[in-house]
């Protein structure tokens, strides 16, 4: 049995890296891009609804839906030869786009998304569950991949930046 736990705790610690890497960038990200050696272009923006970005010596680049590794990648492409040797990219998140909670939590409202938040710790950002809420009777709705799905929730449920968590009230 406990060999068993073990497994399931490393597939998901495996699964939630996995996720983690898998991060696409959208509208209210923010993100610094750095070249090693070349402080001139070093720059942090904020993704507008164009999902453009303007950067030093490049068109704009459209970054939504695109991982920090596939914006790395296009920088650097753009970069190398013409203007530097071997550009050593680097594209990290800076502040994420909000999550949003509604519904029988003490503050609704927008909050900012944390690496690694689970249900618990966003209904614990929104002051708790008020009185009448339900204790199992919770969903999310998110896209995937250009869909709008509802997800069944839990307390260990990931949340994703963007998403909206709807908290039930209990009839009993």
């Amino acid at each position: 049995m406990r060999l068993f736990a073990l497994l399931v705790l490393l597939l998901y610690t495996g699964l939630s890296s996995a996720l983690a890497d898998e991060y696409l960038v959208g509208v209210g990200d923010e993100i610094e891009i750095t070249v090693y050696g070349e402080p001139d272009l070093t720059t942090k923006v904020k993704i507008a609804r164009s999902g453009l970005i303007y950067f030093p010596f490049l068109d704009d680049i459209q970054v939504i839906g695109l991982s920090l590794q596939q914006i790395e990648h296009k920088i650097y492409q753009g970069l190398l030869g013409d203007y530097l040797v071997n550009p050593q990219v680097s594209v990290s998140i800076v502040k994420y786009r909000p999550f949003f909670i509604h519904g029988q939590v003490v503050r609704p409202g927008g909050f900012s998304y944390q690496e690694d938040l689970r249900l618990d710790k966003a209904i614990a950002l929104a002051g708790g569950l008020t009185n009448r809420a339900s204790k199992v009777n919770w969903t999310i709705t998110r896209k995937i991949k250009g869909k709008t799905v509802s997800i069944k929730a839990n307390i260990a449920t990931l949340i994703q930046p963007d998403d909206i968590i709807k908290i039930e009230q209990s009839f009993f």
